[in-house]
């Protein structure tokens, strides 16, 4: 495998269109990601019905031990190097979040780089997407957050109470729909296990700052990768760019729930 296929290429297309030109053509682009994910569920068939109850299945499964889990890691919280949790929570919020995107994006516009700007645009109407679902849960659900006196199965429907909006993690949702945008972008497993990493800090350090339960990080994890996956299929499909991941480099990810086991499953 070359150089070429694990890394992000930097070298200047040749691209004649003016900053500008490519600029409104990105906008359009995310625009259309936006509108495709908001519409795919009138487009779901029996099968992605049958995904989404399997996921709703596992995460009832795994609220099972919510409470517990909370209360282990914060148990580990004095343990943990602060560099660790304040990462985390930088990472994770959406002021870093957008100022790193921003950078990617201008670098990529400035030096014409497709593949770039694919990523970028593939980031974008991914967060927009699964910022906007994940907002509206949290209030809708209204979940109690941990380390409040509340039990995870205590609910306040429509509260704007910040202790009663933990259900699904913010930090989670930004993080890993950057992580798994920029993990596609690359054909080598151990790139992708470090990107993967990396994304990992901000939901891990929710957990230990006892913010967010386990299910709160599963489920806004869940949620990225397929926002993520929809607009990355979209832009194969509409051949929005030419730099866009082959169908077969591409990971297949699926919550598995059998059994006592669950997790999330990559089929390279």
């Amino acid at each position: 495998m070359s150089a070429q296929e694990t890394t992000l290429e930097l070298e200047k297309s040749k691209d004649t269109s003016s900053i500008g030109q490519l600029a409104a053509y990105d906008a359009k682009q995310t625009l259309l990601g936006i509108k495709h994910t908001f519409t795919r569920p009138f487009h779901w068939k029996k099968k992605d019905f049958a995904t989404i109850g399997t996921v709703a299945l596992g995460a009832f499964a795994l609220s099972t031990i919510d409470d517990e889990g909370s209360t282990f890691f914060i148990r580990q919280e004095p343990d943990v190097p602060n560099i660790f949790q304040e990462a985390g929570t930088r990472f994770g919020s959406p002021q870093v979040y957008f100022i790193a995107n921003a950078g990617l994006y201008g670098f990529g516009l400035f030096t014409k780089n497709e593949k770039i700007r694919k990523t970028s645009v593939l980031i974008i109407s991914s967060s927009f997407t699964t910022g906007v679902i994940q907002s509206l849960s949290k209030t809708a659900f209204g979940r109690a957050r941990p380390g409040n006196g509340y039990k995870s199965t205590e609910f306040r429907f429509w509260s704007k109470e910040a202790q009663f909006h933990s259900f699904p993690s913010g930090h989670t949702v930004l993080s890993i729909t950057m992580a798994h945008a920029i993990a596609k972008q690359f054909d080598n497993v151990w790139h992708k296990a470090g990107i993967y990493t990396l994304g990992s800090i901000a939901p891990v350090s929710r957990l230990f700052s006892g913010v967010h339960w386990l299910t709160d990080v599963a489920m806004g994890a869940v949620l990225s990768i397929a926002v993520v996956d929809a607009v990355d299929k979209f832009l194969f499909n509409t051949k929005a760019y030419h730099g866009t991941a082959k169908e077969k480099n591409r990971i297949s990810w699926r919550f598995r729930f059998t059994g006592n086991k669950i997790g999330i499953a990559g089929t390279f």
